[in-house]
């Protein structure tokens, strides 16, 4: 029978309950133990597919096509577990399956309450990972803080689990702040202390805390959160700022947290070893040689967790490269209003990610077509890809409305349009083509020489697709068709020949990118923006 992690965090949000988890997986796999990692997210949504990237940051994608929290990003780049929509639990998927349920009669009668049913179910979504995998240890990651309303069926449903699986089976990691106070020139542990007050009301009691503080911690503040929070001394475990996200389970690990691990498990596993994470990711991270330094132009540049993944995966390719990566943020819409040149004329390389609707989607051609003809290395991710066709129908070929369907229904030439199956969807909630496609590549292509192989695995996530009727007159002018997925005749990605590196994709290649593995396509990228 598998054991249990279950992480709560306190005091405020966005403390890196989601880092933490994916770091704790992190130093498991170190000691030799499979694991597997869940994410609970408090919302009534049931993914967050139809959610605004403003409001919800970046949605990931599994390899099975779930869309799913961003925090899933982090737990496949840090470890090896093999994530599908069974690890990201949802209000809205818990109340769905359950009214779906008692509309079929299946409670027999009985008034549907939240305990036991809704709590139940919960269980059973969670227990549903250890039935299909192999594995020592899920970790267990409750979004939200601790006095949140929506949170509370989560917590009752880990307070019952807890307790039915007993000692030496489950335990609680709470992830507080504990916060400086300048002008008093100290670290405060109260809000600590009602965190975890809050955490026993319901139920739970934490068998070790994790106080991410600004500075240090004293003796004395150690010991005054062990003894109103009743852990033992060595089980408050500081989580100091660190410089680097990558850093974080190295730091846990020298603060005791593996050992403590091992002995309330009682695990007989090997001593963690992250020496390879070290000599790999951290040893080149606070190495390196030069800069490089890239623009990112999209919809939603003001919140950093929208293109989470893109930014991580750049910097996996720094790393790789040798390099610092200086990223240069920049709103589309800021290009249409005051033009180009003073916004690119001073970077490496240009990437223009995913989005959806007819918002800055000019900036982004402008963009492209700065980077085409000034010889910038550029990639192109989904719409990317998508406002890369345009830009080359426009400026190339001489289609001066080129435009896609989903921004102009009745565009002369619709050089990419909807397919025909997705014509008749009314739903908008997980209809787009979504997961991992067959990539088939032609060689003698940037994308063969990236990838060193014929056929590739890439998550997808769109709606909209290149429109075939206009290959043969693009390839005349020189757009080069390098990959396609062949059972639906669909163009994957496209490059040009003439250019020290343009190579745009329908697919989003930074959900498959590591610290200590980046993506090729990445990877290459970069190498081609520190040579020109």
């Amino acid at each position: 029978m598998p054991k249990y992690i279950f992480v709560t965090g306190g005091v405020v949000s966005s403390l890196g309950k989601g880092i933490a988890s994916a770091s704790i997986g992190k130093i498991l796999e170190s000691m030799g133990l499979k694991i597997n990692i869940i994410k609970c997210d408090p919302y009534i949504n049931v993914d967050p597919g139809t959610m605004n990237p403003f409001q919800h940051g970046e949605v990931y994608v599994t390899k099975d096509g779930a869309e799913t929290d961003l925090d899933l990003g982090h737990y496949e780049r840090y470890t090896n577990a093999v994530l599908t929509r069974d690890n990201n639990i949802t209000t809205g998927k818990i109340y769905y399956s359950v009214i779906t349920k008692e509309r079929k009669g299946e409670y027999l009668g009985k008034t549907v309450q939240i305990i036991p049913h809704i709590t139940d179910e919960i269980k059973n979504n969670i227990k549903k990972v250890a039935y299909n995998k192999r594995v020592d240890i899920i970790i267990v990651e409750i979004g939200g803080t601790v006095g949140d309303i929506e949170s509370l069926p989560f917590l009752e449903a880990i307070r019952q689990m807890k307790l039915e699986l007993g000692r030496g089976y489950a335990i609680n990691i709470h992830l507080t702040l504990v916060p400086y106070i300048k002008s008093a020139g100290e670290i405060k542990t109260k809000p600590t202390q009602h965190s975890v007050g809050r955490l026993r009301e319901i139920g739970i009691s934490p068998d070790i805390i994790l106080c991410r503080s600004e500075r240090k911690l004293t003796k004395e503040a150690r010991d005054k959160i062990a003894l109103f929070c009743n852990v033992d001394r060595e089980a408050v475990v500081p989580a100091i700022d660190v410089k680097s996200i990558y850093e974080v389970p190295i730091a846990l690990r020298k603060e005791g947290l593996d050992r403590l691990i091992v002995r309330l498990f009682n695990l007989k596993c090997y001593d963690s070893d992250l020496s390879g994470w070290e000599n790999k990711v951290l040893k080149k991270i606070n190495h390196y040689s030069k800069d490089v330094k890239i623009a990112v132009v999209g919809k939603y540049i003001a919140l950093q967790d929208a293109y989470k993944s893109i930014y991580e995966a750049l910097f996996h390719s720094a790393i790789a490269n040798d390099s610092k990566l200086v990223i240069k943020k920049i709103d589309s819409e800021d290009i249409e209003k005051n033009g180009v040149a003073k916004y690119l004329k001073d970077v490496q390389g240009i990437l223009v990610p995913g989005g959806f609707g007819d918002r800055g989607i000019e900036g982004k051609i402008i963009a492209i077509q700065y980077a085409r003809k000034n010889k910038i290395p550029f990639l192109g991710i989904c719409l990317g890809m998508q406002t890369a066709v345009i830009e080359f129908s426009r400026n190339v070929c001489g289609f001066r409305n080129a435009n896609s369907t989903e921004f102009n229904k009745k565009t002369k030439h619709p050089v990419i349009s909807l397919l025909e199956e997705q014509q008749k969807v009314i739903d908008k909630g997980a209809t787009m083509r979504l997961g991992a496609y067959e990539c088939k590549i032609k060689k003698d292509t940037k994308a063969y020489n990236s990838y060193r192989r014929e056929v590739i695995l890439e998550r997808h996530r769109h709606r909209y697709e290149f429109n075939n009727e206009y290959r043969s007159v693009l390839e005349e002018k020189g757009l080069i068709f390098s990959g396609f997925y062949l059972e639906g005749n669909l163009v994957e990605i496209v490059e040009l020949k003439d250019h020290p590196w343009f190579v745009a994709c329908q697919f989003h290649p930074e959900f498959k990118s590591k610290p200590d593995n980046p993506h090729p396509l990445f990877k290459n990228f970069i190498k081609s923006a520190i040579i020109v």
